[in-house]
């Protein structure tokens, strides 16, 4: 029997590792071990309880002002005995958080096969986004197992000298975490509140937006707000404390938005189901709210997911107060261009990339 460990530790890790866990649980020629960081606390436990999944191992690593430094020596630390007392067949991780370039570097260490998730993605920045583009191209430079979202990931990593048998397209694990929690009748406060208004749906958190940009993304939205009363907008927002300062100074008193606390992956699918449009500078929702038909206003200078920029479910509008302004005026008030967004073809997958994952790993 081959003996399958997945390593994650971020809510969005755990939302794309989950329905994996599930369906390799389903093979008989398959043990399944599931070992989390703990790099987000609350957040994770959010995501796993929404699919029933306990962990064998947790480092619980997490610690109040952790920065990189700390994220890093720790996981590095505690996950050799973990990975010493399994001795996995091969281990796999997820896209490019620190959980996965960690991980990666403690089985290069120990010679555990490493198999990558969501791998190939791009920017070819390492500052852009911090530090996910450093991470995934160093998990690129060990994997064994490339699990490749799309075509176009493919194509990087085989234009980086990969060696293409190792190389599997098999759509992003994104869209099969969506059959799990995407509802009929689905009922939230918030959607009460929302009522008949546009709702839409932000987040904003990422590393490289702190400070500045920030604030230029939020005046934007306010000044957009201010200007039709007919929408209303939902910030579920996130833990770090210099991104609600930075909410709370541009938006704290603005009555068509409200800024609530972090939601579990339940609610966040729904709402992206019912939202009108999204800004965003995530990289998940990026690839989950076109699935819906729902445009995405992307706050971020680059994006790895140029596919989606391709077929037209994503306008990259980076960090600009004016930009971001004329653009979201522009979906709001424009059908013709709204509708050219909405109806574009999600080029993320069909829902089956856990199949796949799991077909490859059980040959």
């Amino acid at each position: 029997m081959k003996k399958v460990m997945l390593v994650f530790g971020t809510r969005p890790e755990a939302i794309k590792m989950c329905p994996l866990v599930k369906e390799l649980k389903k093979r008989t020629g398959i043990q399944t071990v599931v070992c989390v960081t703990g790099q987000h606390k609350e957040m994770l436990k959010q995501v796993l309880d929404t699919f029933n999944i306990i962990p064998d191992y947790d480092l619980s690593i997490m610690k109040e002002g952790q920065d990189l430094f700390d994220i890093t020596g720790e996981i590095l630390s505690r996950i050799r005995s973990v990975l010493e007392e399994v001795k996995p067949d091969v281990c796999l991780v997820h896209g490019d958080t620190s959980t996965t370039f960690v991980t990666a570097l403690a089985c290069f260490y120990l010679q555990i096969p490493v198999g990558h998730v969501e791998a190939g993605l791009r920017t070819y920045n390492i500052f852009s986004p911090y530090p996910e583009e450093f991470n995934r191209q160093a998990v690129g430079i060990i994997s064994k197992f490339n699990f490749a979202p799309t075509e176009l990931a493919k194509k990087h990593l085989l234009d980086e000298g990969k060696d293409a048998s190792t190389i599997y397209v098999t759509g992003n694990t994104v869209i099969d975490a969506m059959r799990y929690t995407v509802v009929e009748g689905y009922h939230h406060p918030e959607l009460d509140w929302v009522g008949d208004s546009r709702f839409i749906l932000i987040t904003a958190h990422r590393r490289e937006n702190l400070g500045e940009p920030m604030h230029h993304m939020f005046r934007a939205i306010r000044r957009v707000l201010d200007e039709h009363p007919d929408v209303k907008a939902v910030y579920p927002i996130h833990m770090n404390p210099i991104v609600r300062q930075a909410a709370e100074e541009e938006l704290g008193d603005c009555k068509q938005i409200h800024i609530i606390e972090p939601i579990e992956v339940f609610d966040c699918h729904n709402f992206e189901a019912r939202c009108y449009l999204c800004l965003t500078d995530s990289g998940g929702i990026q690839e989950e709210c076109p699935s819906y038909g729902k445009p995405v206003l992307v706050m971020r200078d680059t994006t790895e997911r140029p596919e989606g920029v391709e077929a037209g479910t994503l306008k990259l509008v980076g960090t600009n107060e004016e930009t971001i302004y004329e653009w979201f005026t522009r979906l709001l008030d424009d059908e013709k261009e709204y509708a050219k967004m909405a109806h574009a073809v999600n080029p993320y997958g069909d829902g089956h990339a856990c199949e796949r994952i799991a077909d490859i790993l059980e040959k």
